[in-house]
């Protein structure tokens, strides 16, 4: 049963330079109109059946740069189900007290807010627009308006991090008290502003080891704090782990409207495209402007399965006899894997290694 959607909204004050997400800085120029986009928006969530949601994801971009009745719009075309999570990104400086208080009245119940660090010196290597206090702004006027359901994202080794800015980090973290913490370390994207500054000598990636060390830090300190360590990058207070990411890691099924936007629907994992003119030109047909496709075979789904159920360390996967049987067994004698109620899980070990876990199960 397919009860997910995810919306993009491509649409940034800025381009980030660690970015490779398919988004567009509001200065570029015909990179389309935000009204134009959200009409077709609409056009294309009407060639897919009318399903009722369990999560609603608005992600981008910069998904809190719509107005509130552009919002309202596009939540008012789906069916969504009674105590559906409905989440919103938001970047810091895009919103104000009265806009965080609108979103709430018009259904929006958990926020994703795009903080990446509360230190002055690393949002500006980062190329964010917002200041350490425009951040805790946001936050503190998120809570203020009633939001109950809150996520931050952080990034960790950036660029000449210490392990004592990170720390202060996470003082802050322990101060706010958000029920839900994405932290992801630094990703080197090919074609971004970052990879460039590297092969030029301007940038540096932190040291392998030194990158370990603060993700066990962050691990550790988080659950000494009190938050459950259930996905690989996120952490969350009890009964807050996302909804609609969990549906991803658990293989399920979801609808993916807007410009580059993927899904995964009735057995076929799509993408949809990437050029605002190919995007209109597809749904102005009544077609559903789809780019790529892939019928996912039961070798795939098997596959995604043990991959993608290695990712949810507390539920982890249970192992059939399959081909995968001997890898899933090897990884266990080698320490990447433990058995906890029948179900293999990632160890510390496994956790630190993970990526080649992965590669291991597709080979």
């Amino acid at each position: 049963m397919c009860d997910a959607i995810y919306i993009h909204i491509p649409f940034c004050e800025k381009k980030c330079g660690y970015c490779d997400f398919l988004s567009f800085s509001c200065e570029e120029k015909n990179k389309g109109d935000r009204g134009e986009y959200v009409e077709k928006l609409i056009e294309e969530i009407r060639l897919y059946p009318r399903l009722k949601y369990d999560t609603v994801y608005f992600g981008g971009g910069t998904p809190s740069l719509l107005d509130i009745d552009e919002i309202e719009k596009i939540l008012k075309e789906l069916s969504i189900k009674e105590n559906a999570e409905i989440t919103l990104e938001v970047n810091p400086q895009t919103v104000d007290k009265k806009k965080l208080e609108s979103l709430k009245k018009i259904g929006i119940n958990r926020l994703s807010i795009g903080i990446q660090s509360f230190n002055d010196e690393k949002l500006k290597v980062l190329g964010r627009i917002h200041s350490r206090e425009v951040a805790l702004n946001t936050y503190n006027d998120a809570r203020e308006v009633g939001f109950e359901n809150i996520s931050i994202d952080l990034i960790f080794a950036t660029p000449d991090q210490t392990v004592e800015e990170l720390r202060e980090d996470l003082d802050i973290v322990q101060r706010l008290s958000p029920e839900h913490i994405s932290i992801y370390s630094l990703i080197w994207e090919e074609k971004t502003k970052f990879m460039d500054l590297m092969e030029r000598g301007k940038l540096k990636p932190l040291d392998d080891d030194l990158e370990a060390k603060m993700y066990e830090l962050i691990i550790d300190r988080l659950k000494k704090i009190g938050y459950t360590h259930y996905e690989i990058s996120n952490f969350a207070k009890k009964k807050y782990q996302g909804r609609h990411n969990s549906k991803y890691w658990e293989n399920s099924e979801y609808i993916g409207v807007g410009l580059g936007a993927s899904g995964y629907y009735e057995g076929i994992r799509y993408k949809n495209k990437v050029e605002f003119l190919d995007y209109y030109k597809q749904i102005d047909s009544f077609k559903k402007p789809i780019m790529e496709v892939e019928v996912v075979s039961d070798k795939d789904r098997t596959e995604n399965y043990y991959i993608l159920g290695l990712r949810l360390l507390e539920k982890g996967i249970e192992v059939e006899d399959n081909i995968y049987r001997e890898k899933i067994k090897d990884l266990h004698k080698k320490g990447y894997l433990k058995i906890e109620d029948k179900r293999y899980k990632l160890t510390s070990k496994g956790l630190m290694f993970a990526n080649d876990v992965f590669v291991e199960i597709m080979e």
